[in-house]
């Protein structure tokens, strides 16, 4: 089976793109808008039923393909996109696992790294790596020089789920990513000065990311319950402070950018939190900061901005 995860290096990308959440499926088109901004040509969300897609990177996500295959032709029709073959696809944070791998040594010879590499991400996604599809992309060295690589996997039946749900109706998946990789876009694409943080959360927990000079720096996915989920957040500012404290001598503001998503945080609430443990004050982006416009305010930025982002890429 193809590895239907694309490297992230800019090959062709659609105009189109999907976002599969539990409960809810979103597909947008994108333009370009006035300046260097994006403008929706079309948009739509739809209410899945709660047992629809069950997010989970061991179990099955798809208990009825039809189903869901269904509901997605009802999502396109009414956006207007019955006739779009090709997509990009962001699927649930909790079907996919994403590391951000540093290696202590350069290895010796290309047969050393691909070993070094096969045993941290055995260990880091605790499944052996035959029952996995993987993508890894080359990040810059970090401040000790040492290489770097951001590596996604998911199960290789999970993907052949929804796989089967588009080949259903025709469509191709040229781009499938982790919901949280999606929203990331935004803040990659806006020359931040500083560093920049996306929250992105859900029922199940949230994933955090900063970014710096556009690239990742630290990745947490962490799965907590509700009343858990400030304690963890707050642990981990102090660590992102902590670590930042000892890479750099910038007296700089700590963040120039938040993006908060989802509906497991309190944008709020989550805006304060960052604002008191690091001495900053922003307040969380909304689509207008990162040049997106909305034709209305009836449509919601959170249940877009995943696979907005991905069709974003192609302009």
């Amino acid at each position: 089976m193809p590895n239907v995860f694309s490297k992230l290096v800019r090959p062709w990308y659609p105009s189109t793109a999907l976002g599969l959440e539990k409960g809810t499926a979103s597909i947008v088109e994108i333009d370009r808008g006035p300046g260097k901004g994006y403008s929706l040509c079309r948009a739509a969300t739809i209410g899945l039923g709660e047992s629809l897609i069950q997010p989970g990177f061991d179990e099955p996500n798809v208990p009825d393909r039809s189903e869901l295959a269904a509901a997605l032709s009802e999502l396109a029709t009414s956006a207007g996109l019955i006739r779009q073959k090709r997509w990009s696809v962001t699927l649930p944070g909790a079907t996919t696992r994403t590391l951000i791998l540093t290696l202590e040594a350069r290895p010796g010879s290309s047969r050393e790294l691909e070993e070094v590499l096969a045993w941290k991400m055995d260990r880091g996604f605790g499944v052996p790596l035959d029952e996995l599809s993987v993508s890894r992309e080359v990040l810059p060295k970090d401040p000790q020089g040492r290489d770097r690589y951001l590596v996604i996997a998911t199960r290789v039946a999970v993907l052949e789920e929804y796989e089967n749900v588009f080949s259903t109706i025709g469509w191709r998946a040229g781009l499938i990513l982790p919901r949280h990789l999606g929203e990331a876009q935004w803040l990659k694409g806006n020359g931040f000065r500083g560093d920049s943080l996306l929250v992105s959360s859900s029922e199940e927990g949230f994933t955090a990311m900063v970014f710096r000079n556009q690239q990742p720096i630290i990745l947490r996915s962490i799965l907590c319950e509700q009343e858990e989920r400030e304690d963890e957040f707050y642990r981990l500012l102090l660590f992102y402070r902590d670590r930042r404290a000892a890479e750099t001598t910038e007296a700089s503001q700590m963040l120039s950018g938040l993006l908060v998503t989802g509906n497991g945080f309190s944008k709020a609430r989550a805006t304060e939190i960052v604002n008191e443990t690091l001495g900053c004050n922003l307040r969380a982006l909304e689509a207008e900061d990162l040049g997106l416009h909305l034709p209305t305010t009836d449509l919601s930025f959170d249940a877009i901005a995943a696979p907005a982002g991905l069709a974003a890429l192609s302009l």
